[in-house]
Parts: C-alpha cells; structure tokens; sequence
C-alpha cells in the first residue's frame, strides 16, 4: 500500500510577529516528526499570521516574512512541510513554499482571490495558478490555498486531472454560525467530484473581530469523514492516508476522464521528490477524539477565543467592565472570567438614582459567583455636577435622552479612569440589536477597547447566558437577571420596549435588513408588521455614524457590522 502519513498543525499565530509564528511552526514540525510524519502542513499565511493587511505595504515586512521562511525551511529536515507565507517575485502572492527535506522545491501561488464580506485580498496580491502536482512516496499531492478549493471547478479539479490523489489545502477561514457545516459538505463534495482526499487545514485563534474555529478535517474520495481537529484550540491532526485506496475508487467511477481543464492557470506537469530517511517503522498513531461544539455553545466558544487572543495579543493583562446587574454585562463578564481566568476581570457596579435594588444585588451576586474583583463606584455625584453645569441651557426644558446619556457617559469616563490608571482594558457590553438601532450611547457605554458581544443579537444573548448557566457546578448568572425586564435604568421605571420593539419581534426584522440585505417590501411580505419594518429600517439607516464610532466587535454571525458591512454615513438613499 502507499500510504502517505500526513500531519495537519492546526496552530494559533499572531499577526506580525514573524518571529513567534516561526517558533510556533518549528515547534510543530518537531512534533510531526516524532510521530513519523511524511508531510506536515501549516495554514494560509502562517509565517504573518492571517490577515496581515496594510503590513503589507511596508517593503521591510514583506523581507522580514522572506528571511522568516527560509530560517524555517533550514529546520525542515527529514519530511515534507506546507507553510504558508508571502512570496515577493514581480509581486506579492498569498503563497505556499514546499519544504521538503529543509529546502524550498516549490512555491504554490494562491489562485483565487477573495474580496466579498471580510476579505480583501486582490488589495494586497495578485492570483498566482502555478503549482505542480507534487510525486511525495509515490503519492501525488495537490497543495492550493483556502479560496481554491470552493469552487467546483478550480485549482483542485485540475490538480486532480493532473494526478494529485491527496488535495491538501491550507486555509484562513474565519468562524460565523453555521460555517463549520457549510465548508463540511463543500469539501466532502469536493473530494468526491475529484475523487481525491480532501485535507483542509484551517488556522485557529482570534485577530481583531475574526475568530478562526480550527475544525480541519479530511475527506475520503467517496465523501467520508476520515479524521477532525478540535474546534478553537491548536492541534497536530495525525492521518495516515492510503492513496491506492483512491486509484481502486477512480477505476470504478470515470467521470474525470471527460471533464474539461480548468482555464484558470498552468497546473501542468509534476516535481517529484525525493525520498528522505525515514524510521523503518512508523508509532501508532494517537487516538483522536476531537471536540465539537453545535448551538450556542459553538457560539460561546468563539467569543471566549476571540476574548482571549485580543486581550492577550494585545499585551493587556486584566480587564474592566461595568456591571448594571443586567443580561448583556453578566454574559460579558463569564465571557471575559472564562477567557481570561477571574484574577484578569474587573466589575464595576457604578449605582446612580435610578438603579433599583434588585440591580445592585443582581451585580454583587454575580461578581461573587465568578470570583472576580468587584468595585462599587456611585456616579450621583459627577451627574449632578453635570446637572449643575448644564442648568442654565437646559433651563425650561423637560429632561430627555440628554440626561439619560450623561448617566452613560460618566460610567465611560469611570471605566476609562480606571484603565488609563491602572492599564485595565475596558469591555464594552453592548448587543447587536443595540448597535443596529442605535440604542447605545457615544462615549458611554460604546467606550472601550473591545465590545466582547457586539454581533449577538439580544434574543441570543440570552440563550448563550442560559447555555453558561447550564455548565459548569452551578449557575453563576443569577435567575432574576434572565427573568427581569431588560431596562438601561437611566429614567424611572424605564423599560427598552418604551424605545424598541420587542426583542423577539425586533431581532429577526436586524436579521432580514443587515445580513439579508431584504428591502422593506420584502421583509413584510415576511409577514411583519409594516410600521414595525419601517420603524426598524429607519433606526439602522440612522445609527451608521455611531457603528462607525464603535470598538471592534467579535464577529459570529454571517454578516457583522464592520468590514462585513460597509455603508457611507452621508447617505440619501432611503429604503423606504
């Protein structure tokens, strides 16, 4: 049998820190080594970390990532390796050198560039095509980059024809609700319209509102599921891959014989290696029980990584958030103890005249159930001074959201005190249904470096504190937190339903606007209410000027406000 004994090193880079990533990757490399490994493969851009954007406009970057990847191949002895990497000849390509035995045989040029939601790769590069099937033990090996592999006839198909048994593809494919499924079946029909092995390696980790969930997988040719990485965390995925076992499978099926040659590049032709001493006998490998999340447990996952790596990327060593005894910040708050550990995590309960009892205990309740640090800051006396100020232009007139926001606004520049003070991150709480409509202050509760559930919709906050609760010895969310009617508690007796539609009304309208793009006339013909639509479209079209203003937000879902979604503020069009 020939049997290539591959090795996916699903692993957590940092952009921009060439020489971390390099580390990273040599450690992996001695890791798949040891396990006898034929060839190892590392994800899209790994030497940079993925995306490097306007990095890559510095001349002394992109020589940095060069000198980066020729000191990683030196270390690649005794196996093959796939590692992604920028490669500069006429121009920049998203690229993939082939290492075999600590020399680079080939570099494999990204064919299909990305540019739609959160990429922007024709920006930076330009689409390569060139890369021959690769002999490795007798085995033919495909090796194209993330893009290539989502089209039906593409790198992939043409790496096939062209003898590859074995597609490995290294990828930077960022997490959203649903995604895992979705690239599942386009790669398990991948390798079944080709009749190869599908290996996709994707990378891990979080980068700015990105998180990548790992999940690297490899498909039979007859679409099987043959081995799976964890989600959300670093992982060598061991596999040992008969490729005679694809040759016995094309003899029955000759549906390659009669397709047509991809026209997007030259593919043609094949390198074939040489062989490199190997040990007689290979271990065994490990067993693999990979974790799978599904629901809003996949979801609290994402948002804890990409907590984690954005706090901890960034060099901060505690967080601060103010806790109202509400949904939102206590979510954020189990978000930022499970990320970070509960010595990180700072709450602030910051009482004014219209926090009602049951806020204040709620908050206390649940700082003392997370073990954190937990403050208590009244802000009646700065509001009042602000009252005082403002008396005379104000005199007359009835209060409005003018004195609400101040409220806002001095818990802000609390948290903001406390971080330039002491070097605090602040985490800001606000939802995506408060983002969409506005219902979120400028430089109040907006403040801060991160706002850990800016693209979960309410009705979601909820189901992922209700998930929280469900793990774990005990609830620490209290139960009068997800039982009480939501309030901002900037007036009396305010409720959000004095300012917003229901939730459960509001949530699945933001959804049909901003990640559907429905028109108005088409949402009702939903069956919703017109003045409803209408009321809800007008407070997104509005509010863009404040989204702008925001922090950057962990993105979950499809369609995330941010390089997701990009609309002008000055804007005439109405869409209804």
């Amino acid at each position: 049998m020939r049997t290539l004994r591959l090795g996916l090193a699903q692993i957590n880079p940092t952009v921009g820190d060439l020489e971390g990533n390099g580390r990273k990757i040599l450690e992996y490399l001695e890791q798949a080594r040891s396990w006898g490994a034929d060839l190892v493969a590392f994800p899209e851009l790994a030497i940079t970390g993925y995306p490097p954007e306007d990095l890559l406009l510095k001349p002394s970057f992109v020589r940095d990532n060069l000198r980066q990847i020729e000191r990683v191949a030196g270390a690649a002895r005794g196996l093959t390796a796939v590692i992604g990497f920028v490669a500069a000849e006429d121009d920049l390509y998203n690229a993939a050198a082939v290492v075999h035995d600590g020399q680079i045989v080939q570099v494999c040029r990204k064919a299909l560039l990305p540019t739609y939601g959160v990429f922007d790769e024709d920006r930076y590069f330009r689409a390569g095509g060139t890369c021959p099937v690769l002999r490795l033990n007798g085995v033919g090996v495909g090796v194209n980059i993330c893009e290539d592999i989502w089209y039906p006839t593409g790198p992939a198909s043409e790496q096939s024809a062209r003898g590859a048994e074995v597609i490995v593809n290294i990828s930077a494919s960022p997490y959203h609700m649903g995604k895992r499924k979705l690239r599942e079946t386009m790669l398990a029909t991948r390798a079944m319209d080709s009749l190869v092995v599908v290996a996709h390696l994707n990378t891990v980790g979080g980068q700015d509102e990105l998180v990548f969930d790992g999940s690297s997988v490899v498909f039979g040719p007859d679409g099987r599921l043959m081995a799976r990485a964890s989600q959300f965390q670093e992982e060598l995925l061991l596999v040992d891959v008969e490729a005679d076992v694809v040759f016995r499978t094309r003899l029955h099926d000759p549906r390659r014989r009669k397709e047509k040659a991809w026209p997007g590049g030259d593919l043609a032709g094949q390198v074939v290696l040489p062989e490199v001493s190997a040990a007689a006998r290979k271990p065994p490998l490990p067993s693999c029980e990979a974790t799978v999340y599904e629901g809003p447990a996949e979801v609290y996952q994402a948002l804890v990584l990409g907590t984690r790596d954005y706090v901890r990327k960034n060099g901060f060593r505690r967080v601060v958030l103010g806790l109202s005894g509400g949904i939102d910040s206590s979510l954020v708050a189990c978000i930022a103890v499970d990320a970070l550990g509960a010595e990180s995590v700072v709450g602030v309960s910051m009482p004014s005249r219209y926090s009602s009892e049951g806020s204040r205990t709620d908050a206390q309740a649940l700082a003392q159930n997370l073990g954190i640090e937990f403050l208590t800051i009244p802000i009646e006396g700065p509001f009042q001074a602000l009252l005082d100020a403002l008396a005379g232009p104000f005199r007359g007139l009835q209060p409005n959201v003018a004195e609400e926001n101040l409220q806002a606004r001095v818990r802000g520049t609390l948290l903001m005190a406390l971080s330039n003070k002491f070097g605090w991150l602040v985490l800001a709480t606000g939802n995506k249904s408060e983002m969409a409509t506005g219902y979120a202050t400028l430089y109040g509760d907006m403040a801060g470096g991160l706002a850990v559930i800016k693209d979960v919709p309410k009705t979601l906050v909820y189901e992922l504190a209700r998930y929280r609760n469900s793990v774990g010895p005990r609830p620490v969310i209290p139960e009068s937190v997800l039982v009480k009617e939501p309030s901002a508690e900037l007036r009396f007796n305010q409720r959000d339903v004095d300012s917003l539609p229901p939730y459960e009304l509001l949530d699945p309208v933001l959804k049909a606007y901003v990640e559907e793009d429905r028109s108005y006339d088409e949402i009702v013909a939903m069956g919703f209410d017109p003045d409803l639509v209408r009321r809800v479209v007008q407070l997104v079209d509005r509010n863009e000027y404040k989204r702008r203003q925001a922090p950057p937000g962990i993105k979950v879902t499809p369609r995330a406000f941010g390089r997701d979604r990009r609309l002008p503020i000055t804007n005439g069009y109405r869409s209804c």
